[in-house]
């Protein structure tokens, strides 16, 4: 399962998306919003977010779009579990996967073309976490997330 959404700034993309994952008959859940209406974008990472970490399929992931890519970045990474990746290009969704083994896509509905949001989630798709010498670099991530301030 994909769980995707989006900010008004990201509405139009996340719908590209959509349209690109149904041609490749993969199941997707949309979490917002659904216009071009202003909206603050804390809460769709948030609904995202807790529907990765809920998730027990570990091919399922999120996709997040707000207008660059960065707020949606931020706010999905203060949930515990979550590693959400910005990228902008087919190499940074490819070792999203493989080095940090990424659970959530972030996107920028300015920056992002369709084609490249495309190319971008068919390349991260495609990829597999390589595990080893990653393996302690997401252990110490995990035990950042623990830390009390």
């Amino acid at each position: 399962m994909i769980f995707l959404g989006s900010d008004h700034a990201g509405f139009e993309l996340k719908e590209s998306i959509k349209d690109h994952l149904e041609k490749k008959g993969l199941k997707y859940l949309d979490l917002g919003t659904d216009s071009l209406k202003s909206v603050d974008y804390p809460d769709y990472a948030l609904k995202v977010a807790e529907k990765v970490i809920g998730e027990k399929d570990e091919n399922s992931f999120g996709i997040l779009v707000c207008g660059t890519g960065i707020g949606m970045e931020i706010a999905a990474n203060k949930v515990n579990g979550i590693r959400a990746a910005l990228v902008h290009d087919e190499y940074t969704a490819e070792v999203a996967k493989e080095h940090n083994n990424a659970n959530i896509l972030t996107l920028g509905g300015r920056t992002t073309t369709p084609t490249e949001a495309s190319r971008y989630i068919d390349k991260f798709m495609s990829s597999k976490y390589e595990e080893g010498r990653h393996e302690n670099r997401i252990s110490k991530i995990s035990g950042i997330e623990k830390l009390k301030y």
